[in-house]
């Protein structure tokens, strides 16, 4: 099952369409779900649609009162794109609050990626939060030439389910760039999703895997353009702490703490239009250049 790239293919209904796992006949400990893949002209499946589908799979086997609030993945090897993907889930835990699947996903037999997920009722509890940092709002920012390609798909960015606006500005072209370890993003869905509170969770991790290794190139003044730039995402994190409509804009707000040994961490919170935090991100990247 492979979503076919053609200009007709409206993106967002690609991206509802592989977010739609197929339940298969469970196992004694597993339950297993097949999906599809975005096609890629690179051949490489995308890391946010892994992570999404993960987050799909692990929550159809939980209550739907028993929300998703975090998970933690490692990407084991690339994927390819012109295959369908089979998803494994363990459950680990059902407690009184929390419930624990482990997820993996395969293909051809062989895993690509990893993840543990917890997940726990709705509870009352201590509540604060860091606030969004100032910047321009989504209206104020020029919007990605469609005809740009995006640098980890090569798709263009009139084929991508999402808007994406950067502030300072895109690292998609050639040129220097300020050496700062930090910028944020606005994103949203181009349109409508359905209200569907897994689907809008899982279209979260779709996007959060999206821009966040950018902070560690803008801290070393690098672009996407960079001769002989390779770049990997190796594990990432991330935490819901509120709700949220990825189909209205949120602003992602990155930052890189480190980097050293080939390897870069990147962090981001995810705030609504009006300042609510509603997810965290963490992700390490191998990030190399050509040995001078």
């Amino acid at each position: 099952m492979t979503t076919p790239r053609t200009d007709d293919v409206d993106p967002v209904a690609a991206l509802i369409d592989v977010l739609s796992l197929t339940s298969t006949d469970a196992r004694t400990t597993e339950d297993i779900f097949t999906g599809g893949s975005h096609a890629m002209p690179l051949g490489r499946v995308y890391g946010g649609q892994v992570l999404a589908q993960t987050v799909v799979a692990a929550s159809r086997t939980v209550g739907d009162d028993r929300p998703i609030h975090s998970m933690h993945g490692y990407f084991l090897r690339p994927g390819d794109s012109s295959r369908g993907l089979t998803f494994s889930v363990d459950r680990l835990r059902d407690g009184r609050s929390f419930s624990a699947r482990r997820t993996q996903a395969y293909q051809e037999g062989v895993p690509i990626f990893s993840m543990i997920a917890s997940f726990q009722t709705e509870d009352e509890g201590l509540d604060h939060a860091e606030p969004a940092p100032e910047v321009p709002g989504p209206d104020d920012l020029p919007a990605n030439p469609l005809d740009e390609l995006h640098p980890l798909s090569m798709r263009s960015f009139r084929e991508l389910p999402v808007e994406v606006r950067h502030v300072p500005g895109t690292l998609y072209r050639s040129g220097s760039v300020e050496p700062e370890a930090a910028q944020a993003v606005w994103m949203r869905t181009r349109r409508a999703l359905p209200d569907e509170p897994v689907l809008q969770r899982a279209a979260l991790a779709y996007l959060s895997d999206m821009t966040i290794q950018e902070s560690i190139l803008r801290a070393h003044g690098l672009t996407w353009t960079t001769p002989g730039l390779s770049v990997a995402s190796l594990d990432h994190a991330m935490w819901w702490h509120r709700p949220a409509r990825v189909d209205e804009w949120l602003l992602y707000a990155q930052s890189s703490p480190t980097a050293r040994g080939g390897r870069g961490l990147a962090t981001g919170r995810i705030y609504t239009r009006d300042g609510a935090l509603v997810a965290s991100v963490a992700q390490e990247v191998m990030v190399r250049l050509p040995r001078e």
